[in-house]
């Protein structure tokens, strides 16, 4: 067997499974115990020891506080975020945590980050691969939800790190699944990849076209899925049992797992039949049962399912597409089983989901054609090529605290985009990098990503510097920032590890917040620069007055320009930023020629007893470029 095979793992919410190519067809590698499905929980039992999968389940049962699951909702989150929710695993955190430190979940006397409990069950994966292939497997794609943010991207690659595993590239997963799903359909088109799995929901809008994936819109929530369904039943059955048994059983961990274990047989039967029986054994002999029919379940389940529709429409929306110009729809993930949700994306994009696929499987077998592209490809891969996107803008902040955009929302990934900035005081030295990502125009409305600083650029007057910011997503999706000031050669770079501070709400909602304040972002931004600019000009004059260049303008050049400067003062702090505008074009008419005396007086002065060759030696060639000012710059 070849020892650098490389293998396709969907490292799921719920379940989790490897694959690989085998010839042409991608297959999934079971396990020891014959399945496909590998459930993401890990357990602690008795001697301490870590189980996994199948055999951890059992635990969930009778020992919960020694299990976890559902890590994935965890991963690069911080305590903050995840307050609301955690009454609703039976699991706990470490009681010594603090705001922006990783998680740490206890499991009986021991505590594991969610990295590390991810990385457990990736090694139970690489496990069955080594032992289906008999030879080591040290190299893996695996698979993300779509919106994951820079932060759980980290955390997937540090969970492969310590499992062991080379991890050669993040997938995100509605992309993976049109990979798999391209294999048995060469054609042109645009295909709709609808991903609503245990904890996440992601679409995305694909074009194929001779053999290239293009993703060219992408939406979703980072914190929807199977699981929401389960948690509402499991509430709806604690409340029936407060109200019909004196014993509170409900604060029995336990009875909860059993409870859990209960609700998702369920919610599986009603997928297929008109009713099932919830049925759970309680303590001191007691029992918990209820008839649930397919007309109730669906009600109960509407609005969350309902949530998925939004995301829907905005994809089709940056994709510029009607439904009518969708050419298939493809289901990913154990939730699209559920036959109202099957309804809901057949009335979204007008025609029925194609369901050829096994929607648990199809993640990890498209993981596995893209592990065989970046192997070299076969018969069946070679022509391919994966373009993604990433979902959300990024930029900095510059004068007056405005964003400026410097990767745009959905370009395709890897991407890389260069701006040029300089600086708005005399003398700066420092230069403070703000990072961000968003949609809004101003900074204070977008998420935070990073700050650095370029320090040692040399003191210069204000608007010489040219300060190079680089932006590099590389092919995983994590953002690489550099600062360069060019004259000087000092830089500055970082790899952007951003805060945990960002809520799901938040990244649901930043993209229609863009559309619901577009307007009055636009104009807050205008206004913003109105004002800079007119602090630029009033400055640049202010400097004039003090150079020889003023005391050779005629008087009534003179009063012209005072007049203009009068004008600028008193509308300058007003909201109407056409006005502002209007006086700053009529300044700088007014003082054109006091800027051509003050060139022609600097270039007199820096050519003074100095030979034609001399000159050229101290011409760094054009006149600086001036580009944005950047905004929180600090001197020393």
């Amino acid at each position: 067997m070849n020892s650098d095979r490389i293998v396709g793992i969907d490292l799921g919410t719920t379940n989790s499974l490897v694959a690989f190519m085998e010839g042409e067809t991608p297959v999934v590698i079971p396990g020891a115990d014959g399945l496909n499905l590998v459930p993401s929980v890990v357990a602690l039992d008795e001697n301490d020891k870590i189980v996994v999968g199948n055999a951890a389940r059992k635990y969930l049962i009778e020992t919960p506080e020694r299990a976890v699951y559902s890590i994935k909702r965890l991963m690069g989150r911080g305590i903050d975020d995840v307050q609301d929710e955690l009454k609703l695993f039976h699991f706990h955190l470490a009681d010594d945590l603090h705001p922006g430190e990783v998680l740490r979940i206890k499991l009986g006397g021991k505590t594991f980050t969610p990295p590390e409990i991810s990385a457990f069950i990736l090694r139970q994966l690489k496990r069955n691969a080594e032992r289906y292939f008999g030879a080591p497997v040290s190299q893996a794609v695996i698979t993300v939800p779509a919106y994951f943010n820079d932060a759980q991207r980290q955390a997937t690659k540090d969970a492969g790190r310590i499992a062991g595993l080379d991890v050669l590239r993040l997938v995100n997963e509605p992309t993976a699944a049109s990979l798999a799903y391209g294999l048995h359909h060469k054609k042109n088109g645009v295909v709709a990849v609808y991903d609503f799995g245990g904890g996440t929901f992601d679409v995305s809008i694909l074009k194929l076209n001779d053999g290239i994936f293009e993703v060219i819109a992408t939406n979703g929530d980072t914190h929807l899925g199977g699981d929401d369904i389960d948690n509402l039943l499991i509430a709806i059955a604690l409340n029936d049992i407060r109200g019909s048994f004196t014993a509170d059983f409900t604060r029995n961990s336990e009875v909860v797992a059993t409870i859990r274990k209960a609700v998702i047989e369920t919610k599986i039967t009603l997928s297929s039949q008109d009713a099932a029986r919830l049925d759970v054994e309680l303590p001191e002999g007691r029992r918990y049962q209820r008839e649930i029919t397919r007309q109730q379940f669906e009600q109960l389940i509407q609005p969350i399912v309902q949530r998925t529709a939004g995301p829907c429409r905005l994809a089709l929306k940056d994709a510029e597409k009607k439904p009518d110009q969708i050419d298939e729809v493809v289901l990913v993930g154990g939730s699209t089983r559920i036959p109202m949700v099957q309804s809901l994306v057949q009335e979204l994009f007008q025609r029925p989901p194609h369901t050829g696929q096994n929607p648990d499987e199809v993640v990890a077998l498209g993981a596995a054609v893209q592990a065989k592209i970046l192997s070299g490809g076969s018969e069946a891969t070679r022509d391919m090529l994966l373009l993604d996107v990433t979902p959300l803008s990024l930029g900095i902040e510059v004068a007056g605290g405005v964003t400026d955009k410097i990767i745009l929302r959905n370009s395709t990934i890897p991407a890389s985009a260069t701006q040029q900035y300089t600086t708005q005081i005399d003398g700066q030295s420092n230069v403070a990098i703000h990072v961000l990502q968003g949609e809004r125009e101003l900074a204070q409305d977008c998420r935070s990503l990073a700050r650095f600083d370029l320090r040692g650029v040399p003191p210069m007057p204000a608007g010489l510097p040219r300060i190079e910011v680089k932006f590099l997503i590389d092919a995983n999706g994590i953002l690489h920032v550099s600062a360069r000031e060019q004259r000087s050669g000092k830089q500055a770079e970082i790899d952007v590890q951003p805060s945990y501070g960002l809520t799901d709400e938040q990244v649901e909602s930043m993209i229609l917040d863009s559309f619901d304040n577009a307007e009055e972002d636009f104009r807050q931004r205008q206004l913003i620069e109105a004002r800079s600019e007119a602090q630029t000009i009033l400055a640049a004059l202010e400097k004039g007055k003090g150079s020889p260049a003023w005391a050779k303008l005629g008087n009534s050049e003179k009063k012209q320009i005072a007049k203009y400067e009068k004008m600028l003062n008193q509308v300058r702090n007003e909201d109407d930023y056409l006005a502002i505008r209007k006086v700053i074009g009529e300044l700088n008419q007014a003082s054109t020629h006091l800027a051509e005396l003050m060139m022609d007086t600097a270039v007199s002065a820096a050519l003074e007893g100095k030979t034609m060759d001399e000159i050229g030696k101290d011409q760094p060639g054009n006149l600086p470029e001036t580009g944005h000012a950047l905004a929180k710059a600090e001197f020393s």
